[in-house]
């Protein structure tokens, strides 16, 4: 009980904000994840079924990545800048990916897939969680942001790792919620080109000061 309730005001803290924004800055960008929550959202098929096992997904991954590289604190320090220093290559790459795309976007976009997933056959809840399931598992990208590079981050926060970890946990789950409420909400409308070119640029800076959070912790 005394755990629990000195965990309460680092939610506050500042590894949890950071845990939070990082896992946004991850998530938010286009992929198949994000596109299935869409299609679902789009077709009304079990919508907060598949948005649940999403979130239920990441945090496994959150979870395994954070706790299993927390055993890893006592790495030399060269290891250890390697490790953050992959983390903050990746970040800049993904970031730059995101900036290209709100400079130069698609020609169809998300809203040709979406429109392709409207057409789509009903399916049952045990197959909407395994396709969720498989979105979120399968996908090499949700592996590398979560289990990897979320663990690998976590690194710099010391004893705020779980704090860090419910951070990231939290902002899979307010992602999720949001993208499959704006996708059941607005319809069509959120296949606007212009919505998601907002979304990349915001995507492009939260990854870029991300990963100068992550210098940063290297100077400190």
């Amino acid at each position: 009980m005394t755990t629990f309730t000195a965990t309460l005001p680092g939610l506050a803290a500042p590894g949890f904000i950071a845990g939070m924004v990082m896992s946004l800055s991850l998530i938010m960008a286009i992929g198949p994840q994000n596109a299935h929550v869409i299609r679902t959202g789009l077709q009304r098929q079990h919508l907060w079924l598949t948005v649940l096992t999403c979130a239920l997904a990441d945090i496994v991954l959150i979870t395994l990545g954070v706790a299993g590289l927390a055993q890893l604190g006592g790495l030399s320090d060269k290891l250890y800048g390697a490790l953050i220093g992959a983390g903050v290559l990746f970040l800049l790459v993904y970031g730059w990916q995101a900036a290209r795309r709100f400079w130069q976007p698609p020609a169809a976009g998300l809203a040709g897939a979406a429109a392709l997933a409207r057409s789509g056959a009903p399916v049952t809840r045990r197959q909407a969680v395994l396709q969720a399931l498989a979105f979120s598992w399968l996908n090499p990208h949700a592996w590398l942001d979560t289990a990897v590079l979320i663990g690998t981050a976590s690194l710099a926060w010391g004893p705020q790792q779980p704090v860090f970890g419910l951070g990231a946990a939290a902002g899979s789950v307010l992602w999720f919620v949001l993208l499959g409420g704006a996708a059941f909400w607005l319809g069509r409308r959120l296949n606007s080109l212009h919505v998601w070119r907002a979304l990349d640029g915001l995507v492009a800076l939260l990854m870029w000061g991300t990963a100068a959070a992550l210098v940063a912790s290297l100077l400190r």
